[in-house]
């Protein structure tokens, strides 16, 4: 459990250095100006947003799947903490005067395009399928708690990665920042749930 405050207190401590200055970013360290739809920036202002939408969804639906503390008390920080970046993320797309949609495949400003779909036809790699989620809304207790630490493991997985590309390519400072952020607080929780799996006689999946 000490752990778990510790991850959360990282993350919530991200969240209010980036939300310090979520509206200062057209002059930022790092950027020359407002970012163009096809940027870095955009790109993943973009798709994390809806990446960690379904995050969010998942937090709520295990929440009320199980009477576990430890597990709602996860989903509750995982749901809070994405829904603020989620709102960052949007927010500067509105500050740039940006589309929240393209017409792009995700994830092309990483050079991914079509390569993105993650298995089974999931939007983004990391991400859950319909049925997956559906399944999800259909188990209750352990059962229920294995198969949401496992899909929020590969969601993690997938969000580092894209977070990583973001510290490789984005130039706008506190997007930049933001982007560490997410990949030393959700390599962390990884970390956490691979033991919170262990416990219930349980692995992530390969």
């Amino acid at each position: 459990m000490r752990q778990l405050g510790l991850i959360v207190g990282a993350a919530a401590t991200a969240l209010v250095a980036a939300g310090a200055i979520t509206y200062a970013v057209a002059g930022d360290e790092g950027s020359d100006g407002t970012p163009s739809a096809g940027s870095a920036d955009a790109g993943f202002a973009r798709d994390m947003a809806v990446h960690h939408q379904q995050a969010v969804e998942m937090s709520y639906i295990v929440r009320d799947r199980t009477d576990d503390e430890e597990v709602r008390r996860l989903a509750y920080d995982i749901a809070q903490t994405q829904a603020n970046q989620r709102g960052m993320l949007l927010g500067w797309l509105d500050l740039w005067e940006l589309p929240k949609v393209s017409a792009e495949p995700p994830m092309t400003w990483m050079g991914m395009g079509d390569m993105a779909s993650g298995k089974d036809g999931a939007l983004m790699p990391g991400m859950a399928t319909n049925a997956e989620m559906k399944r999800l809304g259909s188990l209750g207790g352990e059962r229920a708690e294995v198969f949401y630490l496992q899909l929020m493991t590969d969601h993690h997985k997938g969000g580092v990665h894209m977070a990583q590309g973001c510290v490789r390519a984005c130039e706008v400072g506190v997007e930049k920042r933001l982007a560490r952020g997410m990949v030393e607080a959700q390599e962390s929780e990884i970390e956490l749930m691979a033991g919170m799996l262990r416990e219930r006689g349980a692995a992530p999946r390969e």
